[in-house]
């Protein structure tokens, strides 16, 4: 008598593929240190800068476009209800929220300008799978649109954190009242916008100076 294991369906290799497929859409945090991400010069002035514009709450992501020497070219902020921790769903959102502000880079032979995310959530600044499925959706939605792939940044109720870099403040956090924007940003109108599931959607928009 011969004993031996019957061989997996097509189904149940299927359902393995997907899950070790969406298991790895996130980066670990040394793997996000590895991939050379820019760092900011002066991360408390954008980090207070799009609290100021977009004053998320948490669940709220915001994905800004800094030009040269970090000067906010456009940003954009959308609630992201999922809490399945794909970095594929997270892609997607970023890249339908750039292609609404800002038109792609492709054409380019390099990126000249980097995009950065602020994602305020609840929990403390420590990393989290779901921090590693935005760092992985932001490296992929900048690839595809052109961009180079910069700061990921999470904001908590103990203040402000650039993963992978060590740098953060306590003000502002994910409670903080926004502060208000000085004149020289009052060119950087709001268009409200609606998804698909019907929940409002604010995109701040602004074009660079020529």
């Amino acid at each position: 008598m011969t004993f031996g294991f019957a061989p997996p369906s097509t189904s149940s290799l299927t359902t393995a593929a997907g899950i070790a497929s969406r298991h790895g859409r996130r980066l670990e945090p040394a793997e996000w240190t590895a991939a050379g991400v820019p760092l900011l010069r002066d991360p408390r002035e954008v980090v207070s800068g799009l609290h100021s514009r977009h004053a998320p709450v948490p669940s709220t992501a915001v994905i800004a476009v800094l030009g040269p020497e970090e000067r906010l070219v456009a940003s954009a902020s959308f609630a992201q209800g999922s809490s399945s921790a794909d970095g594929w769903e997270y892609r997607n959102a970023l890249l339908a929220a750039l292609r609404r502000v800002i038109p792609h880079d492709l054409r380019r032979r390099s990126p000249v300008r980097t995009a950065v995310l602020l994602y305020c959530r609840e929990g403390d600044e420590r990393w989290t799978e779901e921090d590693g499925a935005w760092m992985w959706g932001l490296r992929d939605a900048c690839t595809l649109h052109g961009l180079r792939c910069g700061a990921y940044i999470t904001l908590t109720r103990g203040g402000w954190q650039v993963l992978g870099e060590g740098r953060g403040g306590r003000h502002p956090g994910s409670h903080s009242r926004p502060e208000r924007l000085g004149d020289a940003v009052a060119d950087f109108p709001a268009v409200s916008l609606r998804t698909g599931g019907g929940a409002g959607e604010v995109i701040r928009r602004r074009t660079a100076a020529r």
